[in-house]
């Protein structure tokens, strides 16, 4: 663990997280998965401190996606419950640290009064300059791409849009946030090793950092050694550097 916890180095933009492993961190403890849940919530205000703290401009997380439905009954219900505490309780830091918050996803699958809550805290830190902290919530990266697509059909059949006229940039202002720059850097915790229908489109370029350790027991200097291996990263974009020997 580094021991520094401040960077002294640029920061990325936009730092994006699959928050992953709180079932797991209840499972090594003999608990139930709902504690896990709870204690990821600690991890959730750490990190959003530090990002703000820090200079990110953009922190998203995957709070709980299109899949998630799928889940028992029993915990989806813990989950919104958490989620409603979340809203609740900590938009005072939010609106202490300089925080906006916004949501992600198919938002009109969420039950009504989270929904209700949602649209209190967005509106209530919409003044939040330091940081964006966006949650994707029933979120999912081809259903995004696939709504996007449905609005696009929906302007070629009115004749306000050629099929021949499409490009990325058409497609990227019809996502769910197009104001979101995409993430440079994404990190999933937990040891698994994919993106899991996370920001598909957007995270073309983005750089990844796998880390073992569970969400529940991650903080900001879990975040700081992320950043610092994003320092170390040559970005391309598919360009070949002037400084490659190769183009000299």
């Amino acid at each position: 663990m580094a021991q520094r916890l401040t960077p002294d180095f640029p920061v990325p933009a936009h730092v994006a997280v699959i928050m992953d492993g709180n079932g797991r961190w209840a499972g090594r403890s003999g608990l139930l998965r709902a504690r896990g849940h709870e204690e990821g919530a600690a991890a959730v205000r750490d990190v959003t401190e530090a990002a703000a703290e820090w200079g990110i401009r953009h922190l998203t997380l995957y709070a709980f996606s299109a899949e998630n439905w799928q889940r028992p009954a029993a915990e989806i219900g813990v989950l919104m419950k958490l989620l409603r505490r979340y809203l609740r309780e900590e938009r005072r830091t939010l609106l202490e640290h300089g925080v906006r918050l916004r949501a992600l996803g198919r938002l009109a699958d969420l039950p009504a009064d989270v929904r209700e809550l949602l649209a209190e805290s967005e509106q209530a830190t919409a003044g939040g300059e330091r940081c964006t902290l966006r949650l994707g919530l029933s979120y999912g990266g081809r259903q995004e791409i696939c709504d996007a697509v449905v609005r696009i059909a929906e302007d070629v059949a009115a004749g306000r849009l050629s099929p021949g006229e499409l490009t990325p940039g058409m497609i990227a202002a019809r996502l769910y946030d197009p104001g979101m720059p995409d993430p440079d850097l994404i990190i999933r915790t937990g040891g698994e090793v994919r993106l899991s229908n996370f920001l598909l489109w957007q995270s073309s370029y983005a750089e990844m950092h796998f880390t073992p350790v569970l969400w529940p027991d991650f903080r900001r200097g879990h975040l700081l050694e992320a950043l610092q291996d994003y320092h170390r990263r040559v970005r391309r974009f598919g360009r070949v550097p002037e400084s490659d020997p190769a183009v000299r």
